[in-house]
């Protein structure tokens, strides 16, 4: 291995580790969440320099795959929690649906 993989190897490591650790101390759901998703981007990353490296393509498909699902997984956890945001604002457990501004755009369309 040259001196550029070692040193790339080992920073993405070192992120990956320090992204576990937010992971299990996260004290809330957002900062688990900010912490997987930094994990999946550093997952990705760790693909695209092995693929980079070796010059194998085959890696490619799974790289893919592992983008998607952070992108995907980010925003379902997004809308769910913002889902959560929208309903404990009003106060009595209902969904109170879009804000006003939205709503009188919408009505302009």
């Amino acid at each position: 291995m040259t001196v550029v993989a070692v040193i790339a190897h080992a920073l993405l490591g070192g992120g990956a580790l320090l992204a576990l650790i937010r992971l299990a101390l996260g004290p809330s759901l957002l900062d688990r969440v900010v912490a997987t998703d930094t994990l999946l981007v550093i997952i990705s990353a760790s693909l695209a320099v092995h693929a980079a490296l070796t010059r194998d393509p085959t890696v490619i498909p799974v790289l893919v795959v592992v983008s998607l699902l952070a992108f995907v997984g980010s925003v379902s956890i997004a809308r769910y929690v913002g889902g959560m945001l929208i309903q404990s604002a009003s106060g009595d457990g209902e969904d109170v649906g879009l804000p006003e501004a939205a709503e009188v755009q919408e009505g302009r369309r």
